[in-house]
């Protein structure tokens, strides 16, 4: 199955998030298996956003994070609760905005030019699955509006796409 995307490159980024979301909407499948979903949910926003420079997912295994499906540089493959941008999202399982991450105490950096960042954390029942992490050579490249509109990919993916029964996650649902 072939997808096109037709958002005008001019379009403001609420626009492009809206259509996003439209596009995720009717891609997305609970019957896919997720880690295809992840990765083509990661394929669109890179597609989209040319101010994103890394967009991937890091899942959570029931003690750390690992690199799931992305867009972008080679990557970090682990990341502990509690370290860089991701552990720090993941730990308080609240969305992170980083303007400038040369100033963010503990930073990863597994791409040298990366400059900005935003996290948002993946919780399915009070259980932590993961975070989307999104990069940028800009400095100030993440916002409210990214902030909102992430938070409602991810809501759409946990209350729509991911299946307690799913693989990716075996066990972490019987966790609180």
């Amino acid at each position: 199955m072939s997808e096109e995307l037709n958002i005008p490159e001019d379009a403001s980024d609420e626009d492009k998030y809206l259509a996003v979301l439209s596009s995720l909407k009717g891609l997305l499948s609970k019957e896919e298996p997720l880690v295809a979903n992840l990765a083509n949910t990661t394929a669109v926003l890179k597609e989209v956003f040319p101010k994103i420079s890394w967009v991937g997912f890091y899942l959570y295994d029931g003690s750390r994070l690992y690199l799931g499906p992305f867009q972008g540089k080679l990557a970090c493959t682990w990341i502990a609760l509690g370290k860089g941008v991701c552990g720090k999202a993941a730990q308080d399982r609240e969305t992170v905005i980083v303007k400038n991450v040369h100033q963010f105490p503990g930073h990863i950096a597994c791409d040298a030019g990366s400059n900005s960042e935003i996290v948002v954390p993946i919780i399915h029942n009070g259980n932590l699955l993961g975070v989307l992490d999104l990069d940028s050579y800009r400095l100030s490249a993440f916002n409210r509006i990214d902030k909102k509109f992430l938070e409602e990919i991810i809501a759409f993916i946990v209350n729509e796409i991911i299946s307690e029964n799913d693989p990716l996650f075996s066990g972490l649902f019987a966790k609180k």
